[in-house]
């Protein structure tokens, strides 16, 4: 099962480790090579360090020519070494990238693939954060930790090797200190790791509040809601102000921690050191080299606790980013596919002459949208039910209307038909199928949607009208928008079909961006249409213009009608009247009026639609 993404803690340090390493892992060619050159660049540092031995010992007894020769040996070290660093530096930057590539496309892909539910419980700007702030945390350690790592431990491991070559009494306090110091960056550290967790949450939690707020500005302006806002922002970088804060105090401690020790260690072995020499124990050279390890060997030290904050900050990024792509992906069990018809394979009474239902078995059923429901039950929340016990049926063709105050279960009705989510109990069948055996791709290219709130994207009016079919021609699109009325005012725009659309459609009106999207389900020419709410956004004279278009494009397909204005159903041929999850009528609207039940109420304003 899928980690859930509200964990505190992070519990599984090992498998971010590991996934992250696998990502790397692709690309290990070109990071084999950074840490080679990473290894030649630290090692001529080392060993330009202990060319100083040889030259000072050749100051003291050697001839000019045994001088001119180590300096010159010196420089040819710290040559190829600067060359190795400009190497691993160019190769590093363009490895990160890589790796991030990957992970970013991974981390897109497997959203794809998430069910609704997913999207329902998760605010956009912690999403979004996943992109920026997570995946920027792990850019900072890959471009800036990787080859520091491997230089500081190669450093490490040579310089006490280099300090136990030149003099093995001093390198025992040297030991000493650098233990001091490793126990402190392990205390530190393991404080640090929490509080990094809890900020990435805590700044996913700001980004999708601010997102919140932005986008409801006109909201809270008419409702003065700002005063409001700006406490709940408070609250919210409150939280991450004290995460931040205790994550950067502990780590902030290590590097002045780590200079301190290591500015005693220096005074300890320079005395010692200078005693030794007056005594004959070493030699000027050696303990001239010696010092400049000593110095050099907190170096390293930095280096790695100067990282840390990286790491730390990376492995909370990383953590959220792979437990968002270990959610469990929308399951799709249905083997029943939509293909082409063969001659005469749709019948008569096929919607689509070109269309049917393929099973398994290679048996075939007309694609014609009859929408049936047995029994269904489905709740959101366990023990919250939406629907109890509905059944009701839609012969294709028919224009079913669904009226009922709100959380009466109507958009649900519409959710389980698309498969957005699956019922609980019963059954939805499709054409004498039950829709949890087709596929779900070819069951939603059956279907054609208006949602309440339309959604555009950048792109050209064209653009957004083929999203309903991908592969529509000029033509296509053209008359679509004739179907729905649009096409008048977009040959009104500056560039026609070739207007761009911005920010949602804001260089639109609400009323043009809802006909773009009644344009976008015309195109896509399906037997099933869904209409949510579809003329909430057009004013009553916009909505008369468009009445006959819909009735074009609502000829001979089965229809799914959600309206708040009773005056869009009349038409239809039956109603359904939910109340609670159930239906209560059912019927035409001279019918439903002469009952003079629930809808005789909300039709005469006795009883309020809400």
């Amino acid at each position: 099962m899928a980690r859930q993404l509200s964990a505190k803690k992070p519990n599984d340090l090992g498998y971010t480790v590991r996934t992250l390493l696998s990502y790397m892992g692709r690309h290990k060619f070109m990071l084999l090579a950074v840490a080679v050159l990473v290894s030649a660049s630290a090692l001529a540092n080392l060993f330009g360090t202990y060319m100083i031995r040889p030259i000072v010992n050749s100051l003291a007894g050697g001839s000019v020519n045994t001088l001119v020769f180590w300096v010159a040996v010196t420089a040819l070290i710290y040559s190829l070494g600067a060359l190795s660093a400009l190497g691993y530096t160019r190769l590093m930057v363009r490895a990160a990238q890589k790796v991030l590539y990957d992970i970013r496309r991974d981390l897109f892909a497997h959203l794809q693939t998430l069910p609704l539910r997913f999207f329902d419980r998760q605010r956009h700007g912690d999403v979004m954060s996943y992109f920026t702030n997570d995946v920027d945390t792990i850019s900072d350690a890959l471009n800036n930790s990787f080859a520091m790592l491997i230089q500081s431990f190669i450093q490490m491991a040579g310089t006490l090797t280099m300090l136990f070559v030149l003099n093995w009494r001093l390198s025992l306090v040297v030991v000493l200190c650098y233990g001091v110091m490793f126990l402190y960056i392990r205390f530190s550290g393991r404080r640090s790791k929490a509080y990094y967790t809890k900020q990435q949450e805590s700044l996913g939690e700001l980004d999708g509040y601010i997102e919140e707020m932005v986008a409801g500005q006109k909201v809270i302006k008419v409702f003065n809601h700002e005063g409001a806002n700006l406490e709940g922002f408070r609250a919210r970088n409150e939280a991450l102000r004290r995460a931040g804060t205790g994550a950067q105090s502990y780590a902030a401690t290590m590097i002045p921690a780590v200079v301190a020790i290591s500015y005693v260690n220096y005074a300890i072995v320079a005395v010692l050191g200078g005693i030794m020499a007056l005594y004959g124990m070493t030699d000027v050279g050696s303990l001239a080299s010696y010092l400049v390890f000593v110095r050099q060997a907190a170096m390293p030290i930095n280096q790695f606790t100067q990282q840390s904050n990286f790491l730390l900050a990376a492995l909370a990024g990383a953590e959220r980013v792979f437990r968002a792509m270990d959610q469990e992906p929308e399951v799709d069990e249905g083997t029943v596919d939509l293909a082409p018809a063969a001659e005469g394979d749709a019948g008569p009474e096929g919607r689509r002459k070109g269309w049917v239902w393929r099973k398994a078995d290679g048996s075939t059923v007309p694609l014609r949208g009859d929408v049936r429901f047995r029994h269904v039950k489905f709740g959101y929340e366990e023990g919250h039910p939406i629907l109890k016990d509905v059944s009701l049926y839609a012969k294709p063709g028919q224009k079913i209307a669904f009226v009922g105050s709100t959380g009466a279960g109507k958009t649900t009705i519409t959710n389980l038909i698309n498969r957005f989510y699956d019922v609980q109990g019963g059954a939805v069948v499709y054409d004498g199928i039950d829709v949890r055996d087709i596929k779900k791709d070819a069951l939603r290219r059956s279907l054609g949607i208006v949602l309440q709130d339309t959604h555009l994207f950048t792109g050209t009016i064209a653009d957004n009208i083929r999203f309903g079919k991908l592969d529509a021609t000029q033509a296509e699109i053209e008359a679509a928008a004739r179907v729905a009325n649009a096409d008048s005012f977009i040959r009104r725009l500056p560039r026609g079909y070739e207007t761009m659309v911005t920010a949602d459609g804001a260089n639109l009106s609400q009323g043009q961006r809802q006909l773009l999207s009644i344009a976008r389900a015309a195109v896509a020419d399906p037997p099933v249409l869904i209409l949510d709410e579809a003329t909430s956004s057009i004013d009553t004279r916009t909505e008369a213009l468009i009445e006959k278009g819909m009735d074009r494009l609502m000829e001979g397909r089965t229809v799914f009608v959600i309206a708040h204005r009773l005056s869009t159903v009349r038409n239809a041929d039956a109603i359904l009247v939910l109340e609670h999850g159930e239906v209560v009528e059912r019927g035409s609207h001279e019918e439903l009026l002469a009952q003079r039940g629930l809808y005789y109420k909300l039709y005469t304003g006795m009883f309020e639609l809400s």
